[in-house]
């Protein structure tokens, strides 16, 4: 009997069954992947490895991740590949715009330190008037940082720390100290950076008149301190004035003699050339009268307050933003800062012996006053903005001084101004970090005075341009505390540190020719104007000046409808 195996060989091979033999690796055109017997289900074909693991060269490596994919034909997966329509290894993205994000900057999330401080400037003075790129910082890093050459983390105090949900807290709308009527013409907008750049070199100025007397300050208030007991601070009931420019008697008979271009007081000048470091609104009107410029202020101006923590990060809230401490938001501290500069500057000196100046106060009439007149000199200074001796510019400003002392060593009279720092409540929102200055006041001066000058950077370089303005010999600052943090009409003196102006002008960081330079190109910009008047505005939300030209008579009514508040004096 045939076996199996001879009868299938007696077929005829048409007539066989199965599939026929064949040599093309081709079905319909689909080509074929080759694939081992020992493979898993689903990975006879699997092309979706990823391709940088078969651009290695040779077989695939061992690799644990990949011990249950195929070895056997890896290699065929670029055959299913789509076919590329054109070469886009020459593509490049011209934009090199950052994609905004949720953020504001993009994703920059770097890890690196924080950029280093450096003004580049540039060569040339053109004239007297020259250019600092970059301003008070020139920072162009930013955050930056990164590994160096060796491989280690670089870049100096580490990376970008955002504080939790930064990015979700709401924009902070300020009100402008001034509401901008339909009528007014917008001529020029001009933001800080362009303003930190001017530079103008001047001199020191000369005295033109001096009006008013001094008292002698009180060394003793040097020796106060929280553990050799707090002085409380009093009520003193003094006449002060603060006469607007073009109000001012003395310095209208000045611009009758021709004696400047430009005419300004001290307050106001220190607050235009300060300007970059301001945050609130304010505002300064401006008359053209001929070839003259005067600086003036409304009543009641946002400038004549004395604000708190401006400049601090998480800076006090408005009753809007949704602070329900009445007496830590940012009109009630300015109140209360007010309040305090006016008593603290009267009751630091001696009434015993004062020291007369050329002449009486200019402002003092005995038989209207109720109140006798307080310590203060008024000295109209002068001084060059000139750019060339073929045009030459002058400003008179009228200055201030609060008390007079004798020079421990030589025995001669040295000028003193006399401002005073506030603190609320370190605890309190809006405190800018604060150190209790009770405890830290004497063993860590420093660290109060930098978080001070963070926090209240335009507001102290107001002070020392001001006390520069006058030639003043020391700036005296008084650090004045609540008894009580939950209540804000009593306040206790814990000690008072004595600066010469330009030593702690460097310490700021403070240029005044930049803030010269600000002056004359804003007087520039109105003198290449007709006559008329003016007002130059900080804007609330941004870093934007904007100067605008008014109808006459548009500030005789005061603008009853957006005043700043008057300090209320408290009674002690």
């Amino acid at each position: 009997m045939a076996s199996l195996a001879d009868l299938i060989a007696a077929l005829p091979a048409e007539d066989g069954w199965g599939p026929p033999t064949t040599e093309e690796t081709t079905l319909n055109g689909v080509p074929y992947a080759p694939f081992s017997k020992g493979d898993k289900l689903g990975r006879m074909a699997d092309w979706t490895a990823d391709s940088k693991d078969r651009e290695r060269g040779g077989r695939q490596q061992y690799n644990r991740n990949y011990r249950d994919q195929q070895i056997y034909g890896a290699g065929s997966a670029p055959v299913f590949a789509a076919p590329v329509a054109e070469d886009e290894s020459s593509f490049s993205i011209v934009s090199r715009e950052p994609t905004k994000t949720r953020f504001g900057r993009g994703a920059v999330f770097t890890r690196g330190g924080r950029g280093q401080r450096g003004g580049v400037q540039q060569g040339g003075r053109g004239g007297r008037t020259q250019l600092q790129r970059g301003g008070r910082g020139g920072q162009q890093g930013g955050y930056g940082g990164g590994y160096d050459s060796r491989g280690g983390r670089g870049g100096g105090r580490g990376g970008r720390r955002f504080g939790w949900k930064d990015y979700d807290k709401p924009q902070r709308n300020r009100d402008a100290s001034i509401n901008v009527k339909a009528d007014w013409k917008l001529l020029e907008e001009i933001d800080f950076n362009r303003l930190a750049k001017l530079n103008l070199d001047t001199d020191e100025g000369e005295d033109v008149e001096s009006y008013g007397f001094l008292y002698y300050y009180d060394r003793a208030y040097d020796k106060t301190t929280a553990k050799t007991g707090e002085k409380r601070l009093t009520t003193v009931d003094r006449a002060t004035y603060n006469v607007t420019t073009s109000s001012d008697p003395v310095i209208q008979e000045l611009a009758e003699k021709d004696e400047a271009t430009i005419f300004a007081t001290d307050s106001i000048l220190s607050m235009l050339m300060c300007a970059p470091r301001s945050v609130y609104s304010w505002d300064i009107v401006i008359v053209r009268q001929g070839n003259k410029i005067f600086l003036d202020k409304r009543d009641n101006a946002a400038l004549d307050m004395v604000t708190v923590n401006e400049n601090a990060a998480d800076a006090p809230q408005e009753g809007t933003d949704g602070s329900k401490d009445g007496i830590n938001q940012p009109p009630a501290l300015a109140e209360e800062a007010t309040y305090i500069n006016h008593n603290f500057a009267n009751q630091v000196v001696l009434e015993s012996q004062k020291v007369d100046m050329a002449h009486e106060n200019p402002f003092y009439n005995a038989s209207e006053e109720t109140e006798p007149p307080a310590s203060k000199a008024y000295k109209y200074r002068k001084f060059d903005l000139s750019l060339n001796e073929e045009e030459p510019m002058y400003i008179v400003v009228r200055t201030e001084l609060d008390a007079v002392q004798k020079n421990a060593i030589s025995g001669e009279d040295q000028f003193v101004t006399v401002k005073a720092l506030n603190e609320f409540d370190n605890k309190a929102q809006g405190s800018g970090g604060a150190l209790d200055w009770r405890t830290k006041l004497v063993s860590q001066r420093g660290a109060v005075v930098a978080t001070e000058m963070k926090n209240n950077s335009v507001k102290l370089a107001r002070w020392t341009v001001q006390s520069i303005l006058s030639k003043a010999d020391v700036m005296k600052v008084g650090f004045v505390s609540r008894a009580n943090p939950k209540s804000n009409d009593k306040h206790v003196i814990l000690g008072v540190v004595g600066w010469k102006p330009k030593d702690f002008a460097n310490q700021m960081n403070l240029s005044l020719n930049n803030g010269w330079g600000i002056v004359r190109t804003i007087a520039d910009m109105c003198l290449k104007r007709e006559e008329g008047k003016f007002i130059l505005v900080k804007d609330p939300n941004k870093s934007i000046l904007r100067l605008y030209e008014v109808p006459a008579g548009s500030f005789d009514d005061d603008y009853e409808d957006e005043p700043v508040a008057q300090p209320v004096v408290a009674e002690e």
